[in-house]
């Protein structure tokens, strides 16, 4: 007789990156667009400054770009909004599968460097969070835009943004842990 496995609190990056990758058919074939999340948020929050400023939004040629005009209004919410929310969803599910739970407080290699407080550690997130967002709008897409929908398209500009997002992170990561030994 077979015992039940215990569920892996890892998925197959094969497994996940074929996941995405028929992902990404899917949103090409049905929708003629690339996988991506950050516009997401420029069309909420752009929709909401409409509803409070909207001269603001009919001058500012950024939100026109994603919000239309007023006389030619362009969804604030769209598939990408869906995206969004299923990748929350469905990171709940993945924890739950798996087994694993967040540990409580923040973990030992953070602690050790910026203190054991959830809410530095909150913060830090948060600011980390802003600034990946500013970049990502910057940068004319995320990572889930440039690395993944570009990347499979084999774009230069993806490719570039690739290697710049994978050094920038790796450098920050060792300038704030002060990792050595490596």
């Amino acid at each position: 007789m077979s015992s039940i496995e215990k569920p892996s609190a890892r998925w197959s990056p094969y497994t996940v990156g074929a996941a995405l990758g028929v992902l990404s058919w899917i949103t090409f074939a049905t929708m003629g667009k690339a996988l991506g999340t950050s516009t997401t948020f420029v069309r909420v929050v752009g929709a909401a400054e409409r509803v409070v400023a909207p001269d603001h939004v009919e001058q500012t040629s950024y939100l026109v770009k994603y919000l239309g005009t007023a006389a030619e209004p362009l969804p604030a919410i769209e598939w990408q909004f869906a995206l969004v929310i299923a990748l929350g969803v469905g990171a709940w599910i993945a924890a739950r599968v798996s087994g694993t739970r967040a540990p409580k407080g923040v973990p030992a290699l953070w602690a050790s460097r910026f203190g054991s407080s959830p809410v530095v550690r909150a913060v830090g997130a948060f600011v980390g969070g802003a600034l990946l967002l500013f970049g990502a709008r910057l940068a004319g897409g995320c990572t889930s835009g440039h690395g993944i929908s570009g990347g499979l398209q084999l774009a230069i500009s993806s490719w570039v943004f690739i290697a710049a997002f994978m050094s920038a992170g790796i450098a920050t990561a060792f300038s704030l842990f002060k990792v050595r030994n490596v």
